[in-house]
């Protein structure tokens, strides 16, 4: 089956430039409908109160006042957000943080810096091939 590049896709980081280069290069991987969030409890309002829903959110880690790993969790305990493909993005390549997000049920993890090809691969494993 193939990716429907239309989805929303919600991207969630409190830094400014890291939203305007993920989305860049999503937009370059052909993805049309990037939406994003300053920190995971904007994003989980905007995902609670969305007209649609997100396909996809890739979501930094070190966000006050909620995090990336408090905004997944709140994501999988919702029954309507639990297959959401998610993904998380920080600079911290720490074995504990990896095994944290895993086990709150992260679709995949970007270490910090990264490039297009890193994203496509990843995203590609999360959601298939587009």
């Amino acid at each position: 089956m193939a990716v429907d590049l239309s989805m929303p896709v919600l991207v969630v980081d409190d830094y400014k430039t890291m939203i305007r280069i993920i989305r860049n290069l999503l937009k370059q991987l052909g993805f049309e409908n990037v939406e994003d969030a300053a920190d995971g409890q904007e994003a989980l309002e905007k995902m609670k109160n969305a007209d649609q829903k997100f396909g996809l959110v890739i979501s930094d880690w070190n966000m006050e006042p909620m995090t990336g790993i408090q905004l997944l969790r709140e994501v999988r305990a919702d029954a309507k957000m639990l297959d959401l493909p998610f993904i998380m993005i920080t600079a911290e390549s720490k074995t504990e943080n990896v095994i944290a997000a895993k086990e709150a049920g992260v679709s995949n993890y970007i270490v910090k810096p990264f490039n297009a090809a890193t994203l496509k691969a990843k995203l590609t494993s999360v959601i298939g091939n587009f």
